[in-house]
């Protein structure tokens, strides 16, 4: 069943906890891994599922922060991993798939947010290069082991800030345009959102479902590339909008998309508060729902051809409703 964008009003809220989410549910045996697991609201998603049973594992870019900040919980294993080196994402999904484990929840949530125009080796914007890319060449290494778990959720950090920007097919890497922080930001988001979508339609015949979250307007690390005074204004803003959410609010909706059995047999979605967002106008004048250049097939099979030729990972066979093994 492919779901629509429709809310599922499944009793959860903005104020729910990650903890609320899990409740007594446990994942004992399952394999997750979260990028950015070490801090904000990785962390808190990290803290959960090994607290639920599951086995976590937390690639990071920085291993001392990660170790300080995880040392103390168990089922947790910290790997070496830099979202924006393409051969650093390789050896670490070599790794992974050497121990011959299946992936039951892959969680995409690292990402950077409004840094200045830096490009990477290959001259990728680094938003996009790090938000979309690094998270889609991961995945698609990965494949195996999500396959392997015979039920798999792969759960994609995207953000309200997908509605700054769609994704601009002829100058994705600001080559020919002004670069703007935000609008970079916006594009790197709304992609993290198309790649669900089209993950979801590729995966589904193979038990592989995903979604896309925005977990909410959260005090954490990712705003380190904004000044003092632009962090005031943006938490201004927010507040106009709705109160700020706590760490654990954060971290409830990636959880409940990672687990809840409400979603069983969906996928596809962009979600918010712990349920399926609302489809809203491009030019809806409220802040929350989902705007139609991240929900739309067409844009997102065209991300996906663009991204396999920038990173030149592939799945291992066609998409759904192919024949081929």
């Amino acid at each position: 069943m492919t779901t629509k964008q429709t809310p599922i009003h499944s009793g959860y809220g903005a104020q729910t906890t990650a903890r609320e989410v899990i409740g007594k549910r446990r994942l004992d045996g399952a394999i997750a891994i979260v990028t950015g697991g070490y801090a904000g609201v990785g962390l808190e998603t990290t803290r959960t599922l090994a607290g639920a049973g599951a086995t976590v594992i937390v690639p990071a870019r920085s291993l001392d922060k990660a170790r300080k900040a995880l040392t103390s919980m168990d089922r947790v294993e910290i790997e070496s991993l830099d979202l924006i080196d393409p051969k650093s994402i390789d050896a670490f999904a070599t790794r992974f798939l050497a121990t011959g484990r299946p992936l039951h929840m892959l969680i995409n949530n690292a990402g950077i947010m409004a840094s200045p125009l830096m490009r990477d080796a290959r001259g990728f914007e680094s938003q996009l290069a790090t938000n979309h890319l690094g998270h889609f060449q991961l995945t698609m290494r990965l494949w195996p082991a999500l396959r392997k778990a015979n039920g798999a959720r792969v759960v994609q950090l995207s953000s309200r800030g997908h509605r700054r920007a769609g994704v601009d097919f002829d100058d994705p890497n600001f080559e020919r345009r002004p670069y703007d922080k935000w609008v970079a930001y916006g594009q790197s988001k709304t992609a993290n959102a198309l790649f669900a979508l089209e993950l979801d339609a590729r995966g589904e015949a193979h038990r592989v479902r995903a979604s896309s979250v925005h977990p909410g307007a959260i005090l954490t690390e990712l705003m380190r590339s904004m000044s003092e005074e632009e962090v005031r204004a943006s938490v201004a803003a927010a507040k106009t909008v709705s109160p700020l959410k706590s760490i654990e609010q954060g971290a409830a909706t990636s959880i409940w998309c990672a687990t809840s059995s409400q979603l069983d047999g969906m996928g596809g979605v962009y979600c918010e508060d712990c349920d399926i967002a609302e489809a809203v106008p491009a030019d809806f004048p409220e802040q929350r729902g989902v705007r139609p250049w991240a929900t739309d097939p067409e844009f997102a099979d065209r991300l996906w051809t663009m991204s396999e030729a920038w990173t030149g990972a592939r799945l291992t066979q066609p998409r759904a409703g192919s024949t081929a093994p």
